[in-house]
């Protein structure tokens, strides 16, 4: 079983990884597709997980007045419990450290804080709404 974790460029890549959030938010959560797909694809930095070959796990990054944003962090069902999110995790945060990026912020569902302070991430805001799902912003410093 092979794993690993694609920084991706160009529309073969964004397709994979659209792929993944369209299977895991609007499916699998209900997230409406105009919330899901936004304006910042286009100037975020887009990563896939690929599970033998096969996208299984998503995520992007971009960057706002200097802080990196990790947002849409998502990975199969069959696919979870692998490692996949911390492999994503990982690759984001590499990233960032090469664009000198020292801050890192996420709006993590509820479900998937345990995940995130796992990750070294804390707990900067109180529970807020987004896309009917409830979140809390996180926090990292690299």
């Amino acid at each position: 079983m092979t794993q690993e974790v694609k920084h991706v460029h160009g529309e073969k890549g964004l397709q994979d990884a659209f792929y993944i959030r369209k299977k895991v938010f609007i499916e699998e959560q209900n997230v409406p597709e105009e919330e899901e797909l936004d304006e910042f694809e286009s100037s975020s930095a887009h990563f896939v997980f690929y599970l033998d070959r096969e996208p299984a796990g998503a995520g992007r990054f971009l960057t706002i007045d200097g802080i990196g944003k990790i947002e849409r962090i998502c990975v199969l069902p069959s696919a979870r419990n692998t490692g996949a999110g911390s492999a994503i995790m990982e690759k984001i945060e590499n990233y960032a450290k090469s664009q000198k990026i020292n801050l890192l912020k996420l709006n993590a569902q509820i479900q998937a804080i345990p995940f995130y302070e796992r990750l070294g991430y804390e707990i900067i805001s109180e529970e807020f709404m987004d896309a009917g799902i409830p979140h809390r912003t996180m926090k990292k410093d690299l």
